[in-house]
């Protein structure tokens, strides 16, 4: 997944996306104390409910993902985004 051939790898992107939408919660958790910017603290999630079992009698697997996500972590990552495709 290079964006313009610029030979970034992928890995490295999504690093920086992980990154930028951990720093966006993170501000958003911080700036939410603020009673004008209290918006900020509302969680979207996203994913499956609880997570779907499969019981192959000798052992057991769990598949489940769930993405959290507040605005501040949606605008680290289009921040994320912008500054891997400028640098």
């Amino acid at each position: 997944m290079d964006l313009k051939g610029s030979g970034k790898s992928s890995a490295f992107f999504i690093f920086l996306i992980l990154l930028g939408a951990l720093t966006g919660s993170l501000l958003g958790e911080m700036l939410s104390d603020i009673t004008a910017l209290n918006f900020l603290k509302h969680v979207y999630t996203i994913g499956t409910g609880s997570p779907v079992t499969l019981n192959l009698g000798v052992f057991t697997l769990n598949f489940g993902l769930n993405l959290n996500l507040n605005i501040m972590s949606i605008v680290g990552i289009i921040v994320a985004i912008i500054l891997y495709r400028k640098y």
